[in-house]
């Protein structure tokens, strides 16, 4: 992935560097199924515990992966996003423990919990009125003033490790015959629709 993060379109052989990048930082979550739940649905579904996964979502795979490459491009210091929690949370840590400090735009409104979290982990929260164009708006001021932006899904070096989660999933279940994936900003959805098919 030599071109801009932003705009280059990730491949499978992507989803696999990624997955050596940060696999000493991740958790390897577990896959779970239940007989009564397979029962009901008159099928066999197989979960994958990224609930589990550090930071309490997939979201660090993304976020850890994003800050090994700024470190193997030689790019130094501190980090920006915006997020209503789950990513800021996952760069805060990645960010941390690369040395740097993630600087996170929240909504106003966000949740104390996921506050809290960004905080926990070593970020500084930097607040904005609950709007998309808010949110761009105080991100762009934090990259003026030299921080590096991590888009939390509209970037490549996000999706690819975001998509180390559906590998590890097809790892443990090769004969899967559908994947579900939630969607929210598009990130790990794009990431497993690279990873399985």
């Amino acid at each position: 992935m030599n071109q801009s993060a932003e705009r280059y379109i990730p491949d499978i052989a992507d989803i696999h560097l990624a997955h050596a990048r940060i696999r000493p930082l991740v958790r390897l979550t577990p896959v779970i199924s239940d007989p009564g739940l397979d029962e009901m649905l008159g099928c066999r579904l197989y979960c994958k515990c990224e609930n589990l996964q550090r930071t309490g979502a997939f979201k660090f795979r993304g976020a850890s992966h994003a800050i090994a490459r700024l470190r193997e491009d030689g790019k130094t210091g501190d980090v920006a996003t915006h997020s209503s929690g789950n990513h800021g949370a996952a760069l805060a840590l990645a960010a941390q423990l690369d040395h740097r400090t993630a600087h996170v735009v929240m909504p106003e409104n966000s949740s104390p919990m996921k506050i809290d979290a960004v905080r926990g982990y070593g970020g500084q929260v930097h607040f904005c009125a609950p709007t998309h164009e808010a949110r761009a708006e105080r991100l762009e001021e934090l990259v003026r003033q030299g921080m590096i932006p991590v888009h939390p899904y509209d970037n490549a070096d996000i999706i690819a490790g975001q998509g180390t989660a559906a590998l590890e999933l097809e790892h443990a279940m090769p004969s899967l015959e559908q994947v579900l994936t939630p969607i929210g900003g598009g990130g790990l959805i794009s990431g497993t629709a690279i990873a399985t098919r």
